[in-house]
């Protein structure tokens, strides 16, 4: 495993994390056996950066986590998130960033991770009804009492950035990027570079599209991406073709898909540091091979040049899920 630093300090971190929420969330039924033997996995390839949050399975994603975490602890660093307000059933709810919110939240998660601190603690979005001073200032005040060590945002707008950061330094931002989602080039990923904070891709994958893995046909009731405009339709047809596409484009380079979209997700900058997300041990061990992928010049245009062939992909959210992101 390569490692990277983490935003301004000497923290170093495996060049791609994990991402725990598929675990128990969002995506098909869990399977606690071969997740806890993913989690084992990873810390024998060297991958100690490891993602979750309060909202995954409703607090049982820490929990899971936590019997990995617990007996290993000084080998991982451990983030997770706060904000979203959980329905008894599990869905997402509301959001609340408020100071007070953040402090139920912070111990609870303290306590079902069952460690004494946080590596990385996430605001999981901005809330609109709370100033980010006001949120960040509180957020400042969990490293001053030693109960988290750094901080970060996730899917947030360069201006909420620039006034978190005027606050307390956000080691972390998190959102979504990759072949499929781009957006953050323009702005996020300078301002980043900029103000030497990692960019954290989460779903660096597609959410799984390009893997061609996937049969879009076949995802469950209960699976995320059934509401999602990218997973169905015409969109879904396109998508389907611009992965078997991708895969033989692969194949022409040696390496798996997987591995080819996270190694170009990792040449977009020596700060980022993608956390594909998987619960079984096959996947995870592909996914860390990305880092042994080295991309010419001619790859990257072929990559291009096979996505123009392919535009029809789709929105990466529906509106429901749109009205999270912070686009002040």
């Amino acid at each position: 495993m390569n490692y990277r630093k983490l935003g301004n300090t000497e923290i170093e971190l495996s060049a791609i994390g994990l991402g725990c929420m598929s675990m128990n969330h969002a995506y098909g039924e869990p399977d606690d056996t071969e997740s806890v033997a993913t989690l084992e996995k990873a810390i024998e390839l060297g991958i100690n950066f490891w993602d979750t949050a309060d909202v995954y399975g409703n607090g049982k994603n820490e929990e899971l986590v936590a019997k990995v975490l617990q007996p290993n602890r000084k080998k991982i660093f451990i983030a997770t998130k706060f904000g979203f307000v959980s329905y008894t059933d599990g869905r997402m709810g509301g959001f609340d960033g408020s100071p007070a919110y953040m402090k139920k939240a912070v111990e609870d998660s303290l306590r079902r991770l069952k460690t004494d601190v946080i590596d990385l603690y996430y605001a999981h979005r901005i809330d609109p009804n709370v100033p980010v001073e006001e949120m960040v200032g509180a957020m400042a005040g969990l490293v001053k009492e030693g109960k988290v060590r750094y901080l970060g945002l996730s899917e947030a707008s360069p201006n909420s950035i620039r006034r978190a950061h005027a606050v307390h330094p956000i080691s972390a931002l998190q959102s979504e990027y990759s072949l499929l989602t781009r957006d953050v080039e323009k702005e996020i990923l300078p301002l980043c570079e900029e103000l030497k904070i990692s960019f954290v891709p989460f779903s660096p994958l597609a959410r799984g599209l390009m893997t061609n893995t996937l049969d879009l046909g076949q995802l469950g009731e209960k699976d995320f991406r059934k509401a999602l405009p990218r997973y169905h339709g015409e969109h879904a047809e396109n998508n389907s073709r611009l992965s078997a596409a991708f895969a033989a484009l692969a194949a022409q380079k040696g390496c798996t898909p997987a591995q080819l979209a996270i190694a170009w997700v990792l040449a977009q900058g020596p700060h980022i540091i993608p956390i594909p997300g998987t619960k079984r041990r096959k996947y995870l061990q592909d996914n860390a091979g990305a880092v042994d992928v080295q991309l010419q010049p001619a790859d990257f245009q072929d990559i291009e040049a096979l996505l123009a062939k392919y535009p029809n992909i789709g929105d990466r959210y529906n509106e429901a899920n749109k009205r999270f992101v912070d686009t002040n």
